[in-house]
């Protein structure tokens, strides 16, 4: 179909149709950034700072992809986040924004991902994930280091190497009745660079330790 707003939606239907065909629990959605700017990049021609425009993209790419996502036995879910990747990653920097969008569709249809590197620092996410009940497709976590590294996309650390206080958000996570799996998603040269036997070791005594 015609694509006028430049939703990728072609691009998205194909990764549903390959949650579907693996039988994904959840399609997590980074939702995307300004018009114009590409991951990591610089504004090219035809950047758009319309932020506010941006953000009604993503409802409308949502509205698209929700109903064809559901008749393939897809759920989606709206990751936010951290506001410092809004430009160029993703326009939708709350859980609170995440769900004021969720909301519009059924929670078995279209849910959230809470990320404690995303989420840890918005004074509204106790509330928003009391909130989230039902919704929470995904917990993921990681810790936010500091300072961070010039490049931000790899600026996680293995738990309790960063700021981030893990036991309010997992208590917080686990009222909503939220069962599922918690990811640990690390993004960080220097772990991926290291023995994985030693980093499955650290990640586990850690684990135990601040999460859960």
């Amino acid at each position: 179909m015609p694509d006028p707003y430049g939703l990728r939606v072609a691009d998205n239907r194909a990764a549903i149709d390959e949650a579907a065909a693996l039988d994904a629990a959840c399609l997590a959605l980074v939702v995307g950034a300004l018009p114009g700017v590409s991951p990591g990049g610089s504004p090219r021609p035809g950047f758009s700072p319309d932020l506010a425009e941006a953000r009604i993209r993503v409802a409308e790419a949502l509205a698209l992809l929700a109903p064809y996502a559901a008749d393939r036995g897809v759920r989606l879910a709206l990751e936010p986040l951290h506001p410092m990747y809004c430009a160029d990653r993703a326009v939708l920097s709350t859980l609170g924004q995440a769900l004021d969008l969720a909301e519009r569709y059924p929670a078995e249809q279209v849910g959230v991902v809470v990320d404690s590197f995303h989420v840890w620092w918005d004074p509204e996410v106790p509330t928003q994930i009391a909130r989230a009940a039902g919704r929470i497709a995904s917990y993921q976590v990681s810790d936010f280091l500091v300072p961070l590294p010039a490049d931000t996309l790899l600026g996680r650390g293995m738990m309790g190497d960063g700021v981030i206080d893990f036991g309010p958000l997992t208590s917080a996570v686990d009222a909503t009745g939220y069962r599922g799996d918690i990811e640990v998603e690390i993004f960080n040269a220097d772990i991926w660079a290291a023995d994985p036997d030693e980093v499955l070791a650290t990640m586990k005594r850690r684990f135990a330790a601040a999460v859960w």
